[in-house]
């Protein structure tokens, strides 16, 4: 019997009675209840990084230091481990990006687990500072709005990256290193009209799917294809519920602790 034969019908013998690789699960404990999120194999830069945080303790006794309701909750700056309640916070995590993972399937449903981020031409990720998504539920007129809202990112992003556009971009960035304010605004009104107007990339449709799920549980339609998505919860929807309620100042800092006790990876 042939080598190649034999080793054919080991791969098949073994592939079937050995358990296929499972998606990472991650068990998160709040001081407002239990949530297990589900990491998606599709993204696994962010996939990774998100697993050796958990496993080093970074996001042990951090704080949802940002939540809007109807929206979503965040998590993840470092700083917020020993900050008080009046503290500013937002601006910290581990120094490093990950780049951009943006997989088309993955859409800000309720529970979907998305990197923050900074205003980067790259849409690159923060290390550590995280989202959760709330939302809300949508209707066709609301997610036809969402879905303009969706494109308007994209313009913006695509026309950023233009080359062509390099010298305006350059031009105004002297601007205001000059700080001539005159030159800012008039340079920032021509950039706003040109980015708003770009057109040199294929516009985004909501997939027919998507919507169906935006109508039943809801979500936060105008971030998708402009935010990587990393893994979804699966158990504790009404955790985030839970959060979102919690009263909020005119930053959407709570003004009462919201802490994640622990995460840990499942078995």
């Amino acid at each position: 019997m042939p080598y190649h034969f034999v080793s054919s019908l080991l791969f098949l013998f073994l592939t079937s009675i050995l358990p296929l690789s499972q998606p990472v699960k991650v068990e998160v404990v709040t001081n407002y209840g239990t949530m297990i999120i589900q990491l998606y194999d599709e993204t696994p830069l962010h996939r990774d990084n998100f697993i050796k945080l958990v496993k080093n303790g970074t996001y042990d006794s951090l704080q949802f230091h940002r939540i809007i309701k109807n929206f979503m909750v965040q998590a993840g700056d470092i700083r917020s481990k020993h900050a008080t309640l009046t503290d500013t916070l937002g601006g910290s995590d581990l120094g490093y990006r990950i780049p951009a993972e943006i997989v088309p399937q993955h859409f800000h449903k309720k529970g979907a687990l998305g990197a923050a981020r900074t205003n980067n031409p790259e849409r690159a990720s923060s290390s550590t500072q995280f989202y959760i998504v709330q939302g809300r539920v949508m209707n066709d007129s609301l997610l036809n709005h969402n879905e303009n809202r969706i494109n308007q990112f994209l313009a913006s992003h695509y026309a950023v990256n233009d080359p062509e556009n390099k010298p305006l971009l350059d031009s105004l960035d002297a601007a205001r290193v000059a700080k001539d304010s005159i030159l800012v605004k008039e340079l920032t009104s021509k950039w706003t009209l040109r980015s708003k107007e770009y057109s040199k990339f294929e516009r985004y449709q909501l997939p027919e799917a998507h919507r169906e799920v935006y109508k039943s549980i809801g979500g936060s339609p105008h971030l998708d294809q402009n935010y990587t998505l990393f893994g979804e919860v699966i158990s504790g929807l009404e955790v985030i519920d839970a959060l979102a309620t919690v009263p909020t100042n005119q930053r959407d800092r709570p003004t009462t602790e919201v802490r994640i006790i622990s995460m840990k990876i499942l078995p």
